[in-house]
């Protein structure tokens, strides 16, 4: 239980509480006034269907309909379209495991990885780590992927899509002290969280994360007249220097197009980690997508375009 007061809960993960569409006319499991703390009990991104005795064929078993579930949503009083929800992420508090998969069909170079491949991290918050393979150490850096209110649109919408109402965003910086501004599109803004990650590379390039369930608390204000046109956030001063003080390794994709460019990239670091570390290939996909941050270098020197993978050395204890 969070320890800052909240004023309302939503616990007990269950088909009440928790949807796999984004639908503006899905009926409030709670409502609550501006400015209120509250804490949802998420489950992870496979929506329960996997465990830590959980291995590859539960992976090429798993039901897709099911995944990326959102807890909520939450009423806020007040809210209403042209306003936005500030979204302060106040606590993250995990279980103590988390998954990575590659699922096939799925991530960057799904044509290049057919096959499942599942891997089981410990999650130790109180050391500020997460153990994902024998000698790789990841920082704990918890956050939510799916974040959002209802939108504008009636009816059903997929899950995953990121839209301007947020959704599947995977921001890795939406971490602790951070604030997200959604624009409001419906009456009470229909608030809803999900998808918890306890550590994850910009981009997520293999599908997957460190996939783990949480309790998040969160503060939720309205601002009025707003008029977002997307999400927006703040981060706090400090907010990233503990994600900057280990050595990199950066390999660069050149291309005319930015996807063929993160693929390159990509493609780079995991021969580098296979090369330079002795990992199989899917374990170099994985640590790509946990640990790696794909950045976009130029955009403005017509026909090609530069994206670098940036590999923290630090995470390799052997």
């Amino acid at each position: 239980m969070s320890e800052l007061g909240h004023t309302h809960s939503i616990h007990g993960v269950s088909a009440d509480h928790t949807q796999t569409v984004w639908d503006n006319a899905t009926e409030p499991v709670v409502e609550v006034e501006s400015g209120a703390i509250v804490e949802l009990q998420t489950v992870d991104a496979s929506g329960g269907q996997l465990a830590k005795d959980s291995t590859a064929a539960d992976v090429q078993a798993m039901d897709m309909t099911r995944v990326n579930p959102v807890t909520g949503p939450v009423f806020v009083k007040g809210a209403e379209p042209g306003d936005a929800l500030a979204v302060e992420i106040l606590e993250l508090d995990p279980q103590g495991w988390g998954w990575t998969a590659i699922i096939p069909g799925f991530g960057l170079l799904a044509d290049e990885f057919p096959e499942p491949w599942l891997n089981i991290s410990r999650v130790d918050p109180p050391t500020g780590r997460v153990e994902f393979l024998p000698g790789v150490l990841l920082p704990f850096e918890p956050f939510p992927g799916t974040i959002g209110v209802a939108p504008v649109e009636p009816g059903q919408h997929p899950i995953l899509p990121p839209s301007t109402h947020g959704g599947n965003l995977d921001i890795k910086h939406l971490r602790l002290g951070t604030t997200l501004l959604l624009p409001v599109g419906t009456s009470g803004a229909l608030f809803s969280v999900g998808d918890t990650h306890a550590a994850m590379g910009d981009a997520e390039v293999c599908g997957t994360a460190v996939e783990c369930a949480m309790d998040i608390t969160v503060r939720l204000t309205t601002v009025k007249h707003a008029n977002l046109p997307a999400p927006q956030f703040t981060v706090p001063a400090n907010n990233l220097s503990n994600t900057t003080q280990s050595p990199y390794h950066v390999t660069t994709g050149v291309a005319p197009d930015l996807m063929e460019a993160s693929k390159l990239a990509t493609r780079a670091m995991i021969d580098h980690i296979v090369g330079m570390h002795g990992r199989t290939r899917e374990e170099a996909y994985a640590i790509t997508s946990v640990a790696c941050d794909l950045k976009i270098h130029e955009l403005v020197d017509i026909p090609n375009w530069v994206v670098g993978c940036w590999l923290p050395e630090a995470i390799f204890t052997t």
